[in-house]
This record gives C-alpha cells, structure tokens and sequence, in this order.
C-alpha cells in the first residue's frame, strides 16, 4: 500500500496565522493537499494537525481511508511531524507521499507520477523537480527510521542532501507552484490559474 502524509501542524509564523484555513479557489488551502493524495488514489491519507488543530480538523472533509494525527512537539519543527505522520501509517504501507499543506498547485497528477515510478523502479525516495525547483517526494519504507531521526525545521530535505544518488527525479515542465509562506503568497495562489496536465520525465 501506498500511504499520503499531509504535514498540516505549523503555526505559520511568516505568514501570520493559521494559513491552512485561508480559502484558495473555493476551499481551504489544506484542502488542496488532501484531495491531490485522494485523486491519486493512494491507499491511505494521514493528515499530521498540530497549531490550531481543532480549526483545521474541523475545516477538512477526508475521504474514505483519510485520518488524522497530532504532533504535540510541533513547534520543535518540521521534522517533528514527519516522524509522527510516519509512526502513524499503517504497518502494511510501502512508501509514503510527503505533501505540504501550503502548495495548492500540487495536483494528483504530480502524486501519481511519484507514486509510478516508485513502482517501476523501486527507488528509496523519487521527487518532483519543476523548473525552479524540487516538489514533493515519496520515502520508500527503507528510509523511514532516518527520516523519523530528523530533528529541527528541515523535513526530508536532509536526506535528500546526504545521498543525493538514491534519488530518483521525475522533471516537471512547468513553473514551480506558489508555496504560500506570507500574506502576498496566498494572494497569488488564489490567481493561479489552473495547470493542463504535462508529460513527465524522469532523471
């Protein structure tokens, strides 16, 4: 099985509040990270709540085989909720897509294509890479105590850097998505039109 984690607990310091709320194109902004992992079809989505997590739960519509979880040491970092989303999954997942709550322009189409070439080629972590830049990745199980060992704000990054040849790309030919980390941030998310479908490659 093929899990979703949706790290959705920060405080949004930058940004001023609880950005997961903030409404972009008709729902929540957490929203769109969780039915890009549902349009998938991923076999379970773990939604990691911390700051206002009450709010953000009660904000969510999750569909069938969707949960949440709470890192209480989320204000410890980024890394803090990947390793509890990660404890969290269920015993029989593979692999693991980690997804942002703050990057509407991820669609499902993006997770499904980190989903494939995990199974065509059962790399320990594929990632996006869009014109300017890295997106979303999937962990094969392999990798999850080391991720579970991250510490501070800096999520998977960290793995990717220290062995950079265990990653597979899958390259994307379009403009990175907007990352909504302040004010002016969500103002472009929300004009953002939508994106046709591009054909993928791989590295």
């Amino acid at each position: 099985m093929i899990s979703a984690l949706v790290l959705a607990a920060g405080e949004g310091k930058r940004f001023g509040g609880t950005k997961q709320l903030e409404i972009v194109r008709g729902k929540p902004l957490i929203q769109h990270a969780v039915d890009a992992a549902s349009g998938a079809g991923v076999g379970e989505i773990v939604v990691v709540l911390g700051h206002d997590a009450l709010a953000v739960r009660d904000a969510l519509d999750l569909p069938e085989g969707g949960r949440f979880c709470v890192n209480e040491r989320y204000a410890q970092g980024q890394a803090t909720s990947l390793a509890a989303g990660l404890r969290a999954l269920d015993p029989s997942s593979e692999a693991a897509v980690v997804l942002l709550a703050d990057q509407p322009g991820i669609g499902s189409r993006h997770v499904a294509s980190l989903v494939a070439v995990l199974r065509d080629e059962s790399p320990e972590i594929v990632r996006i890479r869009f014109r300017e830049g890295p997106g979303p990745a999937i962990l094969a199980r392999s990798v999850w105590d080391e991720a579970i060992a991250l510490t501070g704000d800096t999520g998977a990054r960290v793995l990717f850097e220290a062995r950079p040849d265990r990653v597979r790309w899958v390259v994307v030919d379009e403009d990175t998505p907007v990352d909504v980390d302040r004010r002016a941030d969500l103002e472009r998310a929300r004009s953002e039109a939508p994106r046709p479908p591009s054909r993928p490659g791989r590295l």
